[in-house]
C-alpha cells in the first residue's frame, strides 16, 4: 500500500496498548504530529476521542482499513472495538481479546506487507492472562510467535546505550539452566546481525556480562562462563564477530567500558535494565530484534494510576515512534 507519490512504503502500526491504561492518554497527546505522519493507529476510537476529550486534547481522526489511503492531516484509526466501556485506571479483563486483536491485526499486517513495522503503547500481561491467555508472558515472545522465528532479542536504547537480553521474562530461578550454548550463540547471531542491518553499525563491538557475580570468579561463584559462555564467545570471535567477556556485570557498566562498545548483552532481565531505565527512564526505547519487521515500544508499563489524569509522559512513545521511522527510512 502506497503512503503518498514520494513515500510509497507502507505505513507503521501503532497499537494502543490497554485501553484503561496510559496508551490511549499518550496517542492522544501525540495525535497532531502523528496526523502528519505514515502512521495507522490500531485500538478502539471512541475510546481514543473520549481519553482526548478528557484530557483537552484537540484530536481530528479518520477511520482507516485495509487497501484505504491514509487521510492526509488526520489520525487514522483502525477501529478495533473494545467489548465493554473503557474507565480510564480500571483495567478490565473483558477487553483483553479486543487487545490481542490489536496485536493480532498489526503482526499480520507487518506480514503481509501492509505496514512496514510496528509500534506498541503498554499493555497489562496480568489483564491477558487472568482472560484466559494463560501462555501468554508479553508482547516479545507473542509477536515471535506470530511471525513463526525461534529466537528474538529483547533490547532496549537509551541515547547511545543499548542493553540486549539473553533472557526476558524468566522468574530468576529459570535463568541459569536457559543460558545454553546454542541459545546464547543464536542471541549474539541476532544482535550482531541487527545492529549492523537496522543500525548501520558496520561492525558491531558486544561487551557481554558473564551470570554470576564477578563472572564466576573463575569458576568459585559459578561454572557457567566457563563451562558455556567462554567456549561461544571463543567461537564466535574466531568467525568474526567482535565480543568482549564474558565480564562482571557490576563494573560493565563504567564510561570508558561503555565507549569502546556498542551494545550490552545482559544474561537477564533485571541484571541490565535498571542500568539502562536509570541512564533514560521515560525516554528509552524496547526494540524487538530477529524479527522480519521492526517493532518498537515504550520502556514503562500502563501506569494505571496516571491514566485519565494528563499525568503521563510521552517521551518514551515519541522515541520509539521516531527510532521506528528511523529504522523504517534505513530498510528502504
Amino acid at each position: 500500500m502506497s503512503t503518498s507519490a514520494s513515500d510509497p512504503r507502507p505505513p507503521l502500526a501503532l497499537t494502543l496498548g490497554d485501553p484503561a491504561g496510559i496508551g490511549p492518554d499518550l496517542v492522544a497527546a501525540l495525535s497532531t504530529d502523528l496526523a502528519r505522519q505514515p502512521v495507522v493507529v490500531i485500538g478502539d476510537r471512541q475510546v481514543l476521542g473520549e481519553r482526548a476529550d478528557l484530557l483537552g486534547h484537540f484530536m481530528v481522526t479518520a477511520g482507516w482499513e485495509p487497501d484505504l489511503p491514509l487521510s492526509p492531516g488526520r489520525l487514522n484509526v483502525w477501529h478495533t472495538p473494545v467489548a465493554k466501556p473503557v474507565v480510564a485506571g480500571k483495567p478490565d479483563c473483558a477487553n483483553a481479546e479486543s487487545i490481542m486483536t490489536c496485536l493480532e491485526r498489526a503482526a499480520h499486517g507487518c506480514q503481509q506487507g501492509l505496514f512496514s513495522g510496528m509500534v506498541t503503547a503498554p499493555l497489562s500481561k496480568q489483564v491477558i492472562i487472568e482472560a484466559g491467555y494463560s501462555d501468554f508472558t508479553g508482547h516479545t515472545e507473542y509477536l515471535a510467535g506470530q511471525a513463526g522465528v525461534e529466537q528474538v532479542v529483547m533490547m532496549l536504547v537509551a541515547g547511545d546505550l543499548r542493553v540486549a537480553l539473553a533472557t526476558t521474562h524468566l522468574p530468576l530461578r529459570q535463568v541459569a539452566d536457559a543460558i545454553t550454548g546454542p541459545r546464547l550463540e543464536q542471541v549474539l547471531r541476532i544482535l550482531h546481525r541487527d545492529l549492523s542491518g537496522h543500525f548501520a553499525i558496520a561492525a558491531p563491538r558486544i561487551l557481554v556480562l558473564g551470570l554470576n557475580p564477578h563472572a564466576g570468579e573463575g569458576g568459585h561463584l559459578g561454572d557457567e562462563e566457563l563451562r558455556i559462555m567462554t567456549p561461544v564467545l571463543d567461537r564466535l570471535r574466531a568467525s568474526g564477530l567482535h565480543l568482549t567477556g564474558p565480564v562482571p556485570a557490576d563494573t560493565a557498566f563504567n564510561p570508558d567500558m561503555l565507549k569502546d562498545h556498542d551494545a550490552v548483552l545482559a544474561m537477564y532481565h533485571d541484571q541490565g535494565l535498571p542500568v539502562l531505565k536509570y541512564a533514560g527512564f521515560g525516554e528509552a526505547v524496547n526494540v524487538t530484534l530477529g524479527l522480519p519487521w521492526i517493532r518498537t515500544s515504550v520502556d514503562h508499563g500502563t501506569a494505571f494510576a496516571l491514566a485519565g489524569t494528563g499525568q503521563a509522559r510521552s517521551g518514551s512513545l515519541q522515541a520509539a515512534l521516531n527510532l521506528a521511522m528511523a529504522l523504517r527510512a534505513r530498510s528502504a
